[in-house]
């Protein structure tokens, strides 16, 4: 059985762009439950914790807006298989970037979220730069074009 449909899409392309909008449609959950402090959501956190996601600077969940939101879009891109994907993708890792030195390595918040917000935090950079290394295969093929 061929790896591709009759449309010259591999199968796996399917799979991976319906993965990835899930992933980050969870990222972008994650953004608006916060940013819009739900309740119900935000009272699995410490008050510590709480106090850091509340007091990030502007700038910081700019940046943190453009990485999830840029991540559902590269998706929704990936499945329209468009080759623009790779450079929102990679836009939005760059964000991710950002957040992650401002938070882990200025504002203190490896103390704050403890090992297992690290360890999500470090799944989370893997799985974006491997969907950018997925889709520049993917343009390399021609498959996004």
């Amino acid at each position: 059985m061929s790896d591709m449909k009759a449309s010259g899409t591999p199968r796996h392309l399917w799979i991976v762009g319906i993965v990835a909008l899930l992933w980050n449609l969870l990222g972008a959950m994650d953004y608006i439950m916060t940013e819009m402090k739900v309740e119900t959501y935000m009272s699995q956190f410490t008050p510590e914790q709480l106090a850091f996601f509340y007091g990030l600077p502007a700038w910081v969940v700019a940046f943190w807006a453009l990485a999830v939101w840029g991540g559902v879009l590269g998706a929704i891109l990936l499945l329209m298989r468009k080759k623009v994907t790779v450079t929102v993708w990679i836009v939005s890792f760059l964000c991710l970037v950002v957040t992650m030195i401002h938070n882990f390595g200025f504002a203190g918040g490896a103390d704050i979220v403890g090992g297992s917000g690290l360890f999500f935090s470090a799944v989370v950079f893997v799985v974006a730069l491997g969907l950018i290394i997925y889709a520049r295969r993917m343009a390399g093929k021609g498959v996004l074009v």
